[in-house]
């Protein structure tokens, strides 16, 4: 078996950084390590005195909304920070970042505009679907009160070969 071989020279090779500038680009990674790790500590400690500081109230809705806020803003700083630093777009013109970030930044924008839009669609179907379960424990409560269970004694669904729903309290 013969050692795969192409014409290019080894990474390394091409490089040609100096020690000084190999101590420059591990400071720059280190740096972005911390302003990440700096990043989630912040969002561990909002995540864990949200309640306490009344940002996570059910009554209020505006503190709930303002707490997914923050952590959407957060995320998507990390995001940009990384794509920025990693993908090296620090250092591309203008055209071409906005060319990368831009249909990042759309798709992220209706990920969020369908969460959104899906949340309140369930909320408020699940209002609705309480209030009638609760509706319907009234009236089977309030038939139970008079003593019949929401039928007469001895009274049948069938009569003459056709089925009858009953009776519907309202």
């Amino acid at each position: 078996m013969s050692e795969f071989h192409d014409d290019y020279p080894q990474y390394e090779l091409m490089a040609h950084h100096s020690e000084e500038e190999g101590k420059l680009m591990r400071r720059k990674l280190w740096n972005v390590f911390w302003i990440m790790l700096a990043v989630t500590i912040t969002e561990l400690i909002i995540g864990s005195y949200a309640k306490d500081w009344h940002l996570l109230d059910p009554e209020l809705r505006t503190s709930t909304s303002l707490l997914k806020l923050i952590f959407i803003g957060l995320t998507l700083g990390k995001a940009y920070y990384i794509i920025y630093k990693f993908m090296h777009l620090e250092h591309e013109k203008k055209g071409l970042k906005y060319a990368v970030i831009a249909p990042y930044t759309v798709f992220i924008l209706y990920l969020v505009y369908v969460l959104v839009a899906e949340a309140n669609y369930v909320k408020v179907h699940k209002d609705k679907m309480d209030h009638l379960i609760e509706q319907q424990k009234n009236d089977l409560n309030a038939a139970a009160k008079l003593g019949h269970g929401g039928h007469e004694a001895g009274a049948t669904h069938e009569e003459g070969g056709e089925h009858h729903e009953a009776e519907e309290h309202h």
